[in-house]
């Protein structure tokens, strides 16, 4: 029996596409089975998986090895070793990302799993910068996972206090022009090291995409006041002899000294505590409201929201103190976020994660071929290539030769789908779309030669390309 649009909405648009069954939970109340996964949260992923702390020191492992092996003249078990840790350290990021996928094609609570995945990419870094490669997916499990449903303000600076975004865009690099590191630099016989100051990337990013907006009203003056009020925001190093569990390290050396002044506020010289302020007030900041909600808004509902919706949520936002679940319930709460009109087109994420849904396939098992389709479908994992992260509107993704890639897609899938989900694909399309599917999509699947032909056209549909 299909299932009303509004149920189909619930499920497709606002989670991660419908598994057998899933559009009959959400029948009774499309709202409130929205509203009580958000209670419930995201889903925890195992401890045993390594923590920032463990990775840095494991590829601190690796360049002492690799030096090893450069200083060795040849000797090949040096090389070898050196290779086999490397090769350690890469297998276990591959798993943590497998095992991600696995939680996103099984998960019951696919709208805070969404809400993950939207931060991630709010919040981007990108692993094509060696530096930074071993830490996008711990980052999303250390520093998302945990904040997401709360406080903005406790996400913004678990977030920037990461290893990861602190090496992505150089925090760790940037020495304050006056602190005690920057005047012994400028004073150093040498040269490279009388070359490192200021470095802005974080400080301009958390102010143009990650708070503010880019016309949230910041100026240049501000990004380097920030930049030095986040100086001394830094790592662990293998040398150091505390250990305090945490891979963030506050280095009182190259913190630049004096008060800062953003946005017209005045920030005392309180070392590490200045630049923690600034992020506070920045998260309650109205721009931020509105910068949130119109991302949110734009990801969820339409790539053009409706400017009521917005400036609803941003009001909630605000009253609320920054809490994130006051935002996300009043977007799900609001009219406008069902309005016939609102739809999105699947990126080549979700197009993968709502087959893999529908067709039940296992997401580690399979993960391997998955990524590897969304690699070639432009859209690798933790991988935009800029700390703007990926696009998120149609125009981005509907290309000629990306939907050819997709109904490519849609075969490889097909052929990979269990024999007892291709049985039927009438079935199976119903039990995806419910009152979504329409006429010709229907018509078409019925025709098919064959059942796996059958899920190919279902899943190449257009009505399988949007979360309507």
């Amino acid at each position: 029996m299909a299932q009303p649009i509004a149920v189909v909405t619930a499920v497709n648009r606002f989670g991660l596409g419908a598994r057998p069954g899933e559009l009959g939970d959400a029948a009774s109340d499309p709202h409130g089975w929205l509203l009580s996964q958000l209670s419930a949260g995201a889903e925890v992923l195992p401890d045993a998986l390594p923590n920032s702390l463990d990775y840095l020191r494991q590829e601190g492992t690796v360049r002492d090895l690799r030096k090893m092996a450069k200083d060795s003249n040849g000797d090949m078990m040096a090389q070898q070793a050196a290779k086999d840790a490397e090769k350690d350290l890469r297998q276990r990021i591959r798993q943590e990302i497998a095992l991600r996928q696995q939680v996103a094609v099984v998960t019951a609570r696919s709208f805070p799993e969404r809400i993950v995945r939207f931060w991630s990419n709010h919040f981007a870094i990108s692993t094509d910068k060696n530096i930074a490669a071993s830490f996008a997916a711990p980052m999303e499990r250390e520093a998302i996972r945990p904040h997401a449903f709360g406080k903005f303000s406790d996400l913004l600076m678990a977030i920037e206090t990461h290893p990861g975004m602190l090496l992505y865009l150089d925090n760790t690099q940037s020495i304050g022009v006056d602190s005690k590191a920057g005047m012994r630099a400028r004073n150093a016989p040498n040269p490279k090291a009388a070359r490192r100051g200021l470095n802005e990337n974080l400080a301009r990013e958390i102010l143009e995409l990650h708070t503010l907006g880019v016309n949230g009203g910041y100026a240049q003056g501000d990004v380097i006041e920030l930049a030095k009020a986040i100086t001394g925001w830094s790592l662990q190093r293998p040398q150091d002899s505390s250990d305090t569990g945490s891979p963030f390290r506050f280095n009182a050396n190259t913190h630049e000294p004096g008060d800062r002044r953003v946005l017209g506020k005045r920030y005392r010289e309180e070392g590490e505590a200045q630049g923690r302020a600034i992020l506070a007030d920045l998260a309650l900041h109205p721009a931020t409201a509105q910068h949130l909600s119109f991302k949110l808004a734009r990801h969820f509902v339409a790539d053009q929201p409706p400017p009521q919706l917005v400036a609803a949520m941003a009001k909630a936002y605000l009253a609320s103190g920054g809490d994130l679940s006051t935002l996300y319930s009043t977007m799900v709460k609001h009219p406008l976020a069902w309005a016939p009109t609102a739809r999105k087109f699947k990126t080549p994420q979700d197009f993968l994660v709502s087959s893999m849904r529908a067709l039940t396939l296992d997401g580690q098992k399979d993960a391997a071929r998955t990524l590897d389709l969304q690699a070639r479908m432009g859209h690798p994992v933790f991988q935009p290539r800029s700390p703007a992260g990926f696009a998120d509107t149609a125009a981005d993704w509907s290309g000629p030769d990306a939907l050819f890639k997709r109904v490519q897609a849609a075969q490889t899938l097909a052929d990979a789908a269990p024999q007892t989900a291709s049985n039927d694909p009438v079935q199976m399309a119903t039990r995806a779309l419910g009152d979504g599917m329409d006429a010709e999509t229907l018509l078409a699947v019925r025709r098919a030669e064959s059942p796996r032909q059958g899920v190919a056209l279902l899943l190449a549909s257009p009505s399988f390309q949007w979360r309507a």
